[in-house]
C-alpha cells in the first residue's frame, strides 16, 4: 500500500505544476496526495517558500525536494 503524501506549492507556480504532472501516474494507481497551498497558513510559506514543490511524507514525515522524477518519487515511497 502506497503512504499518503502531501504537495507543498501554491498557485501560480510552474515548478508545482511540472512536479503534479510527475506523481500523476501514481496517483492514477492508487497514491493520495494532498495538495497544500504555502499560503495559508501564513507559517508554510516560511519553511518551504524558496522550496516549493516539495512531496511530503505524511506517515514518516520524509521530504523530497525540487527537482524530482516520477522514478525518484517511486524510490521515495519505498
Amino acid at each position: 500500500m502506497l503512504p499518503e503524501c502531501q504537495l507543498f506549492g501554491t498557485l501560480g507556480c510552474h515548478l508545482c505544476e511540472i512536479a503534479e504532472a510527475e506523481i500523476m501516474p501514481l496517483v492514477e494507481h492508487g497514491l493520495l496526495v494532498e495538495l497544500v497551498d504555502i499560503t495559508d497558513p501564513e507559517d508554510l510559506t516560511e519553511v518551504y517558500g524558496l522550496r516549493i514543490p516539495v512531496l511530503r511524507r505524511v506517515d514518516t514525515g520524509a521530504e523530497l525536494d525540487w527537482p524530482f522524477d516520477t522514478q525518484q518519487v517511486v524510490a521515495f515511497l519505498r
